[in-house]
């Protein structure tokens, strides 16, 4: 199979052909192995690729799901496979292996996925940015040496690149979303609790965090939600879900709905001007379609509410990364540790019960005056990121020049103003590739809607799909280049 032909596919269309005998599952794993092989070096992607998955692939253990045969890339974060590596993008934990499967696992093998390999990931996914000690930094496949975002952007860069055309990706402040917008591709957050982080935690961040894929196409999102959004045994929470199968539901015209649309920085960082005209386009097509729309910013407690966010993630921090030190036998230290992630180390370990109690209380507050938009709008439409993709080097956990109490703004800011907002809410969010910014970058536009509301924003995506159509864009760092 030609890589142009292979990276022409969504992962539907790759399946499809699986089931039309017209390539195996084994072909296809070859020749994601050469698309590796032809782009890998310039975007750094994959850290590391699965020979019994390639080489030996045993057909008959695959899922017989939606996309059986179709190549995947798990993210080296919180997507454990049992005796594969499990290295949190850290050299902390370097050589570490999984000791059991996750559910995500399970359930992505019962989708059909090949998984031949991993991801790229910042160190335990506390950045906006893949850029790392441990294996270095990804790119965005539009330009070298510009981020790909993070912390999802080593699956998100694949799946642009040509590499898969679905990858893992998680979400705790925006980590599907923003590499979705420097890449330009696909990448929905879904709702609190939609799908299961068992067997090893209830919630991950105290519910700020989701688990899902990364992918070119709104209809391989739906699909794959309808394979994740399993509630499994002893799940703490189980959210309303619609009668239909959300791949049957983007098939439906949406309703008129009320969409809300702001490029208003409610951090304290203005949206670059080109990036704010793309959402202005948007906001203009759905209104043509019928929607009502209207300009309006939701009220958010600017940097310092992101300051709180801080504390309620990383409360306990340091046991957690004491368990990994007692698992690899290595030492924490700054050695072990990049500079940003030592100085959350050494908060983590002083912090007190009542600073968490307190957070807390701060994300509470927070969570009902975000959630006030939605009694009036059913859809937030925004930018994903307020600047496109920019140069290595800026928000990263290598840099050795930012406090503690300076990471809030000079590294999480810039990349998570506008997608925090949905994970303090629990609230599903997509970022679409629906502008190409003037610096010739894409530009993530995101929608959001009300708790247990995937299937409105997906809708709504399929639409805008149609409308503003982004297939035909190929980076110029593309496996059918090389």
């Amino acid at each position: 199979m030609k890589l142009s032909e292979y990276a022409a596919h969504d992962a539907l269309g790759l399946a499809a052909l699986v089931e039309a005998k017209e390539v195996s599952p084994s072909e296809l794993a070859a020749t994601a192995a050469a698309a590796i092989a032809a782009i890998n070096p310039a975007i750094n992607a994959v850290v590391e690729t699965y020979a019994d998955r390639i080489d030996k692939l045993d057909e008959r253990g695959l899922g017989n799901g939606p996309f059986r045969g179709v190549p995947f890339l798990m993210k080296d974060v919180f997507g454990h496979e049992a005796g594969r590596k499990i290295e949190f993008g850290s050299r902390l934990c370097r050589g570490m292996v999984a000791q059991q499967d996750t559910h995500y696992c399970e359930l992505v093998r019962a989708a059909g996925v090949n998984i031949l390999g991993r991801s790229a990931a910042p160190e335990y996914s506390m950045s906006g940015t893949t850029e790392g000690a441990l294996y270095g930094n990804t790119c965005t496949p539009w330009r070298a040496g510009h981020s790909a975002g993070g912390s999802s952007g080593g699956g998100m860069a694949a799946v642009v690149a040509g590499i898969v055309p679905i990858a893992h990706g998680s979400d705790i402040g925006g980590s599907i979303r923003i590499p979705a917008s420097y890449c330009g591709g696909v990448g929905l957050k879904p709702s609190r609790g939609r799908i299961s982080f068992g067997p090893m935690l209830d919630e991950n961040g105290y519910g700020l965090a989701q688990n899902f894929v990364l992918v070119k196409t709104v209809r391989d999102a739906a699909t794959m939600l309808d394979c994740l959004a399993l509630p499994q045994p002893g799940d703490p929470f189980v959210i309303p879900k619609p009668a239909e199968p959300y791949a049957a539901l983007i098939r439906k015209k949406p309703a008129r709905l009320r969409i809300g649309w702001s490029t208003h920085g409610i951090m304290g960082m203005e949206t670059d001007e080109g990036v704010a005209a793309g959402v202005a386009a948007v906001a203009r097509v759905l209104a043509d379609m019928g929607h009502q729309v209207s300009e309006e910013s939701p009220q958010f407690g600017g940097l310092e509410g992101m300051r709180a966010m801080m504390d309620l993630w990383f409360f306990g921090f340091d046991l957690r990364l004491a368990g990994y030190a007692r698992r690899t036998g290595r030492e924490i230290g700054r050695d072990t540790l990049e500079p940003v992630t030592f100085a959350i180390y050494e908060h983590a370990k002083a912090m007190k019960p009542e600073q968490f109690m307190n957070a807390m209380a701060a994300v509470n507050a927070t969570r009902r005056k975000l959630g006030a938009y939605f009694t009036r709008y059913d859809v937030w439409l925004s930018p994903t990121t307020t600047r496109v993709s920019e140069p290595w080097g800026n928000y990263n956990l290598g840099r050795g020049d930012v406090s503690f109490d300076e990471i809030a703004e000079k590294v999480y800011r810039g990349t998570c103003q506008f997608t925090l907002p949905h994970n303090i809410m629990g609230t599903p969010a997509i970022s679409l590739p629906l502008a190409m910014h003037p610096s010739g970058l894409p530009s993530g536009i995101q929608l959001g809607a009300r708790p247990a509301h995937e299937h409105v924003i997906l809708q709504l995506a399929v639409t805008l799909e149609e409308a503003m159509p982004w297939a035909g864009r190929v980076p110029p760092l593309h496996a059918s280049r090389v």
